[in-house]
């Protein structure tokens, strides 16, 4: 029996908004391939950005187009061939884990020859904002023992010392989204250095990030923006102390999981981020997150509602999928 594809565009409404360098939202858009095999069938999710040249509209399109491929048998290693990297190839790669485990009654991780998947603890996100809004914001997370703060440029130094403040015992990571330059780097760097801040993502914009590896770095940098897949490696070194790996930029589980090997291979801390989608987006990443240093993987707490087979986050931490979500 043929393997049939279809696609389909989802809306899930933010809890407020989620506000970074590049603007806010008060909305995920995600695109969810689907696998059917007679009584079998598996899911992926994925969320086209912008950032990266992407449209929910094109992303969709772009994996109906393997619709009659798939029927004639595409699979998942043909699949890192005939599409390059990036949230359309990230939603069919991960249907056809899913529906791989659906098949063996196997789970994704045994069929990926990885451990059982533990609760890992996941940083919860505070969005940019003036530092008052953002010292409210941190105070009322205080108990999560890891806060991820949005930067955003002029007056992060104001925003970092704010948000330590009103979280004086939690781990502090930050991200900058591209938003910094050469003449402010070094100031925000030492801001965050001196408010205990353990990593900072993306300082500098991709392609413009060469100062990095001529100044020394207080604390470690961690490439996001500049980061999708192996290929990507070579250009980092130097420059990026880890790496942060996401399902949509690698193009999916597959590869995410040889850039893990190979990043580790040459040095890179690890960190597994997300966009923010549903609870079907992290199942796979709870995989890739047992090998990480840190993990980011709490989108759907920020949305309004989740799945209703969502994951399982426990204050901090996230527990790993049940069969009927994924894997």
């Amino acid at each position: 029996m043929p393997v049939l594809l279809s696609v389909s565009i989802e809306r899930w409404p933010i809890a407020g908004a989620f506000t970074i360098a590049r603007g806010a939202r008060t909305e995920a858009v995600v695109v969810v391939a689907e696998l059917r095999d007679g009584p079998h069938w598996g899911r992926g999710e994925c969320t086209p950005y912008a950032r990266y040249g992407e449209t929910v509209e094109g992303v969709a399109a772009a994996i109906a187009g393997l619709r009659e491929a798939v029927a004639n048998g595409l699979d998942r290693e043909a699949l890192q061939r005939v599409m390059p990297a990036g949230a359309a190839r990230n939603a069919l790669d991960c249907a056809f884990w899913d529906l791989e485990a659906k098949r063996s009654g196997r789970p994704v991780h045994a069929l990926a020859k990885l451990p059982p998947p533990r609760p890992c603890v996941t940083a919860y996100t505070i969005s940019l904002g003036s530092p008052e809004a953002m010292a409210e914001a941190a105070a009322k997370a205080a108990g999560r023992p890891l806060l991820k703060v949005k930067l955003g440029g002029e007056g992060d130094p104001a925003r970092i010392r704010a948000v330590r403040a009103a979280a004086p015992e939690a781990e502090l990571i930050v991200d900058a989204n591209e938003a910094w330059t050469p003449a402010d780097l070094a100031a925000n760097l030492q801001a965050c250095a001196e408010a205990g801040v353990t990593l900072v993502e993306q300082p500098l914009p991709a392609g413009a990030d060469d100062v990095l590896a001529h100044m020394a770095r207080p604390i470690p940098v961690c490439a996001d923006e500049s980061l999708h897949d192996r290929g990507s490696l070579d250009a980092l070194s130097g420059k990026y102390d880890a790496i942060n790996i996401k399902l949509d930029k690698a193009g999916g589980l597959t590869e995410a999981l040889a850039l893990a090997e190979e990043a580790e291979r040459r040095g890179f801390a690890l960190m597994v981020g997300c966009m923010v989608a549903t609870s079907l987006a992290m199942a796979p990443a709870v995989l890739l997150a047992q090998r990480a240093r840190v993990v980011d993987l709490d989108g759907p707490l920020l949305l309004a509602r989740d799945r209703p087979e969502g994951l399982r986050y426990d204050e901090a931490r996230v527990y790993p999928a049940t069969r009927r979500l994924w894997g």
